[in-house]
Order: structure tokens, then sequence, then C-alpha cells
């Protein structure tokens, strides 16, 4: 075994070890990072790679002005929100400012598995309900109350107030039409989960969803599609809780945040990863009226959340991202990109779908375009042999086989070129099976 191979044994062991069985890794041959910059990582071994999936560094790995504003932060001040700082509060201005009204009060957290959390409790605060229903598909977190939401790797002792709805899917669209159809046989699975809370004993307290369906393979919706599902979640007299984790902050491109894109307006909204560009962030917005109603049923604090520290970290990558023109950026590069793909499917025919906004795209994979039977196994192969050519991304949806890229925002055209040969290259000698 060469020396790379033994070192990155020695770490797995260790991990093993130190942190317990199972901790999972990226790639069959996980990547031992050491230092980042812009769009690009570097290995214990010097070798350079292409980050077209963490979205953790929103703006770039190590940008200078959010560590500058770290440490010039961390060396004034950090505390605790039990004390007055202005940090918090200019944060909180700057971030509601990009939220249309009522939604203009915010809740600072370190995680977005504690905003989602807040934002359960906010729905049971405003609704006095207890009933959840969220996609058979998703991922929220995993706080003992979020991790009961997830399908993919499913508590052992599920609580009978979730209830769930197939996830949305544009490529196989449920009821086997697309559009207006897909949208009311979707709203018509809300309403069928409502019912089913209710004979449990629980009326509806919130839908939680990414309005981008980001875990679900991002499938295309037309702007307004989820509105019907909406509209029977306040009729039974729930709340939305859009959880902008992954669509946020101008991934998408055409709008700051996913829910705009997709034309509706949620009750509360939460975020987490991409928040201060690597700092531990989340937070969750509302209105006055459930922040009011939260305040009052439940008390609450957060000793780290909106630190002065976290606060000049987020504050600076939101202004980053404004200021550098990164959600135009990733209009155009995405739209460059998701070009580039489409060509690609000329050639490689397991290339059946393409689609995606902004920085967050990618390709659903098949055996064969007529019967669209997922490649699941080969795309998992693909996202392996581009790590072993020095480009990071990976794959998702509801069968795990849609290539997933989400490159921090600065990414170029140039480095889309750069990835697009070197899938081209791994399609080609990649062979196309199970």
């Amino acid at each position: 075994m060469d020396q790379t191979m033994t070192s990155t044994q020695t770490l797995i062991d260790r991990r093993a070890q130190l942190l317990g069985p199972n901790v999972s890794t990226f790639y069959e041959e996980p990547v031992h990072m050491v230092r980042g910059e812009g769009v690009w990582v570097w290995d214990a071994d010097g070798r350079k790679y292409l980050d077209c999936y963490n979205n953790v560094p929103h703006v770039g790995h190590c940008h200078p002005k959010v560590v500058e504003a770290i440490t010039k932060q961390a060396s004034t001040l950090n505390t605790h929100t039990r004390y007055l700082h202005e940090g918090i509060l200019d944060y909180v201005e700057a971030l509601t400012d990009t939220f249309a009204d009522p939604l203009n009060t915010a809740i600072m957290t370190c995680t977005g598995s504690e905003a989602n959390d807040i934002a359960l409790r906010m729905a049971r605060g405003i609704t006095g309900n207890t009933g959840v229903i969220a996609t058979d598909h998703t991922y929220h977190g995993n706080t003992m109350a979020v991790s009961q939401l997830s399908c993919t790797n499913p508590p052992p002792d599920r609580w009978n107030n979730v209830a769930f709805v197939p996830a949305p899917d544009s490529f196989r669209p449920l009821g086997g039409t697309s559009g207006k159809a897909h949208s009311l046989a979707f709203a018509a699975e809300i309403e069928r989960a409502i019912a089913d809370l209710k004979e449990r004993g629980h009326e509806l307290s919130a839908l939680i969803i990414c309005p981008y369906f980001a875990n679900e393979g991002f499938p295309d919706l037309e702007k307004g599609w989820l509105q019907p599902a909406i509209d029977a979640v306040h009729k039974a007299g729930g709340v939305v809780i859009a959880d902008e984790v992954q669509p946020g902050f101008g991934r998408l491109g055409t709008d700051f945040w996913g829910h705009q894109k997709a034309g509706i307006l949620p009750d509360i909204v939460t975020m987490g990863k991409p928040m201060a560009n690597g700092h531990p962030v989340g937070g969750v917005v509302t209105s006055l009226e459930i922040m009011s109603a939260f305040r009052s049923n439940f008390r609450y604090f957060n000793t780290f959340g909106g630190n002065p520290v976290s606060a000049a970290a987020a504050l600076t990558t939101l202004r980053v991202v404004q200021e550098e023109g990164l959600m135009e950026n990733a209009r155009a590069v995405g739209e460059y990109a998701r070009e580039g793909l489409r060509k690609l499917g000329e050639t490689h025919k397991c290339i059946a779908d393409v689609r995606g906004s902004g920085l967050f795209f990618g390709a659903e994979m098949v055996l064969d375009r007529d019967s669209k039977t997922p490649a699941t196994a080969f795309t998992k192969r693909i996202a392996n042999a581009m790590r072993q050519k020095g480009v990071l991304l990976n794959f998702l949806g509801i069968h795990y086989n849609a290539l997933k890229i989400r490159p921090p925002m600065p990414f170029s055209r140039e480095d889309a070129d750069i990835m697009l040969a070197r899938l081209d290259e791994a399609l080609t000698e990649t062979p196309l099976e199970q």
C-alpha cells in the first residue's frame, strides 16, 4: 500500500476509534483536505481539486473579507446574546431586507438543524396543532424532532404526528402528467396526509419543504406549482416552513431565495450552512405575529446563536454576495454549464434530463432513455471517477441517480469547462451498467 493510502486508512481508523463507527465520508476513497481557496481545495499530498459541490463556503473557500471579519471581531469581543451588541441587530436587519413582508424578524442559531427544530415549535405555537407533513425523500437536520422527518435515514421510533407525501419528480411526474396535473396531484397528496394526521388525532401544524426540493433531485417546477399545496395547508390551519439551507442566498441565480423562485410566500423560513461561509451559523425568519406566539409559548435562548463573531461572519458573507454580483454570476455560469451538459447528452445517452437553476444543477442518469431506468450504481461510479480526476461533485435524488453540482458562488465559465471536460472523460471511460 502506498504512503497516500496508508495515510488515508490511518485517518479512517482513527475516526472510527475516536468518533465511533459509521461516520460517513464522501467517495470510496475519501479526500484528506488541508487547504482551500476560492473554488479550489488541496489534499495532504498537494493535489488540487475543483470544488463543484460544497455550498458551505458559499462565497468561496477562505474568502479574505470573511476571514478578516472573523479575525477582527474575535480579537475584540465574543460573548453571547444575553448581552447587548449591535452585530446581531445589524445582521438581522440586512438579512430581513432580502425578504418580502411580513417576514421581518429572526432568531439566530448555530445550525440549520436547530433552525428547523425552532420552526416546528413556532408552527405549534401559532397553530396549537401538532401534525407535520414532509416529503418522503427529504432531509431537514439531525435533532430528535427534525430527524423524525427523514425517510432516507429513518429513526427507529417514528412519531405518529408526522406524515409523508411523495416527493415531486418532474422527470417521472406523479400521475404521469407534468405541469398543472402534477401540481394538483401533489396538492391531493397533501390533503390526504392532512386527513391521515387528523385520523391519528393530530390537526395540521406545518408543511416543511425545501422550496427547491434539493434532496429530492431538484425537479423542474414552474413558478406557482406549489400554490395549490400551500392553499391546502392554510385551509387546514397549518403554516408553511421553507427550508432554504441549500437554495438560499442567491444560489439559484434568478432569486435570492428558493421560495421566491417558486412563487410562494412561506410563513417561516429556515437557513443554515452557507450563511457565514463555513462559520457555524443558522437562523429562522418569520413574521412578528409568529415570533410573538413562539416567544409567548416557549422559553428559548441560544447561547452562541448570533454571537458577535458569528454575526460579523454572516454579515460579511451576505455583503460579499451582494457587492460582488455573485447571484448574477450564478445565473450566467449556471446557464452556460447546463448548456454544456446538454451538449454532452448528445454523445452520452445516459444523460436523460438536465435541470437546475443558477449554481445548483445536474443531470438525471438512466440506463435507457425510453424506459427511464435509473442508473443508480453507474451514477455513483461517475461521482467517484470525477473525484479521481480532481473534480468534486456528488449525486442524490429519489433514485440516487441525479448528478448534483453545487459549487461555491464564484464558480466561473472556465471552471465549468474543466468540470465538463472531466465529466466527458468519466462518462466515456465508465461502462453504462448497474
